[in-house]
């Protein structure tokens, strides 16, 4: 009996280490486990801190310069992989606020910054809006001023006989309204919210299209998108031209401007694609999104 308790005595005690040991192989495994996912967390932490992670360049502001804003971040980010450039299409005031405010990198407004605005941020053009008053070819009309154009889109006049042309009723073509280009053109002639459209249409393409094809219509577009089935009439003596453009002498445009915090500095990204984004290399970039480059 004595012999049996003894026996029994070191089974147990055998099962016990046994089963100690499969614990502590345990323990020191899912330790092993532990310590290595803080490694590669540590890992991840230290990739995001130096920079591996993608770069983002925020742009915050004016509706109308959506396809400019859209060109220059498409060509840039071809070219820089690890970068993207987000654009948030708000209104000028609102991104400019933004820029203000630290919640964007560069502010996008459609409009020169306001005296108060000048104290704390700094604005450069990067490029015009020009736009275009276009007429049939057969409209005899060459000529027409700033306040001219605002009373035919208000119906002020509404016979071609007013201004010069013929004895015919003027049709007025414009753009929907959601258009920058159509926003650029109300704002310069002081026309907002006032205008008195026969037709509201959908892109610059048919509005050209539109004009040349009603001998008594009248409409606008971006300079770029004049074609020779229109005829651009003259803005107080002078055409709408590059150069006159660029040199402020034609009256109906207005500033694309990137706004940026005075004082402090961009991040690496976003001033290498402000850099870009005004340099002679983006020209033609600008003049297929239908503005103007600046004068250089």
């Amino acid at each position: 009996m004595k012999m049996k308790k003894i026996m029994a005595m070191v089974m147990t005690f055998t099962l016990t280490v046994g089963v100690l040991a499969g614990c502590g192989q345990g323990n020191e495994t899912d330790g092993a486990n532990a310590d290595k996912a803080n490694a590669e967390s540590g890992q991840q932490v230290s990739d995001n801190e130096s920079g591996n992670g993608p770069q983002t360049v925020s742009t915050d502001g004016s509706t109308s310069m959506e396809k400019v804003i859209g060109f220059l971040s498409e060509a840039y980010m071809e070219e820089n992989k690890d970068v993207k450039v987000t654009y948030n299409p708000t209104g000028s005031g609102s991104g400019i606020q933004a820029v203000s405010e630290g919640r964007c990198d560069i502010g996008l407004s459609s409009r020169d910054l306001k005296e108060e605005e000048l104290q704390n941020l700094t604005g450069t053009v990067v490029a015009v809006d020009g736009i275009a008053v276009i007429v049939n070819p057969d409209n005899p009309v060459t000529d027409l001023i700033v306040e001219q154009v605002g009373k035919i889109y208000t119906g002020e006049i509404t016979n071609w006989s007013e201004v010069g042309g013929e004895d015919a009723p003027i049709v007025c073509i414009g753009r929907e309204a959601a258009s920058g280009t159509r926003d650029g053109f109300e704002e310069v002639t002081g026309t907002k919210d006032q205008c008195k459209y026969s037709q509201e249409l959908t892109s610059t393409g048919d509005v050209v299209q539109t004009v040349a094809g009603n001998p008594n219509a009248i409409g606008y577009a971006s300079v770029a998108s004049v074609s020779e089935n229109v005829k651009a009439v003259g803005i107080e003596g002078v055409m709408p031209t590059e150069e006159a453009i660029q040199d402020g002498d034609y009256k109906i445009q207005r500033n694309f401007v990137l706004v940026t915090r005075k004082d402090e500095a961009l991040s690496k990204a976003a001033q290498d694609f402000f850099d870009f984004a005004t340099s002679e290399a983006a020209d033609d970039l600008i003049t297929e999104a239908g503005a103007v480059p600046v004068k250089r």
